[in-house]
């Protein structure tokens, strides 16, 4: 099927500070201010918060790519309005929070790292499931320096996702790393050279699309919601979403074709 570039917005009206591409079962979205190195504002946070949710409802979609416009990821967001006395607003927190509406998706979320992920970029790439990046890309949160912490995620999802030394260690010294110290610790699954970005990350989805997307969907949320439970509350997810696998049709598919010896053909029922 032919890529739609188009909005998924009911009104068709085109996003602005994001471009969206949908390819079958394949959505991409991409953060769209290159000429600010894709910093995020109350308009791009707020375009990313409607986007994941028309891709929650969109039961034809079944994995989403993240990625970036030039050759920066994300180097942070925009400055906070201040209040009177200086302080930062609430309302300005919330309305540049993006991070929890990625990590909300339910079907799996690549995202290729075309550049730097700095601050806010990295709380966003971080809410994905999967990172591939490019060999010249940094990662780093220096909001310490700035006399404030990260807020969209990170002291939360960091540590999950390297461990809490490391994750101190980045966030208290505002500490910045490389792709390759990234693969290291864990923060990116792959290095790549910038022009295999794309090809990279097309084959990764192709291995995740081959297999059934029910099955997909329960094994990101046992990952996920397993991270919060004990060992054996997190088994008994993982029996109890198996339970329901089970009873679907994309199961019995996928077991006919092993025993038919041919593709599975799933449904996502």
């Amino acid at each position: 099927m032919a890529a739609q570039e188009k909005s998924p917005r009911k009104d068709k009206i085109p996003y602005h500070y994001l471009h969206y591409k949908q390819d079958g079962p394949l959505a991409t979205i991409t953060l769209s201010r290159p000429e600010i190195s894709n910093r995020v504002g109350p308009e791009m946070a707020a375009e990313l918060r409607e986007v994941c949710q028309a891709v929650q409802e969109d039961e034809t979609i079944r994995l989403v790519v993240l990625t970036g416009a030039g050759n920066q990821f994300s180097v942070g967001r925009e400055p906070i309005p201040k209040n009177a006395d200086g302080s930062s607003t609430n309302q300005g927190h919330t309305d540049l929070q993006a991070a929890s509406a990625i990590a909300a998706i339910q079907v799996p979320v690549i995202v290729a790292v075309n550049g730097d992920a700095m601050d806010h970029g990295l709380e966003m790439a971080i809410a994905g499931d999967i990172r591939v990046a490019v060999s010249h890309a940094k990662f780093g949160l220096t909001d310490l320096a700035a006399g404030v912490f990260p807020w969209d995620g990170a002291t939360q999802r960091l540590p999950r996702l390297i461990g809490p030394g490391w994750a101190r260690d980045m966030i208290l010294t505002s500490r910045i790393i490389d792709a390759e110290q990234a693969l290291a610790v864990g923060l990116v699954s792959r290095v790549v050279d910038s022009e295999r970005l794309m090809e990279e990350t097309l084959t990764l989805a192709e291995s995740i699309l081959a297999g059934g997307p029910i099955a997909a969907r329960y094994a990101k949320e046992a990952v996920s919601q397993g991270m919060d439970l004990t060992l054996d509350q997190g088994l008994r997810l993982e029996a109890d979403l198996n339970v329901l696998l089970q009873s679907t049709t994309d199961r019995a598919e996928g077991l006919g074709s092993f025993l038919e010896r041919r593709p599975p053909n799933y449904t996502g029922t």
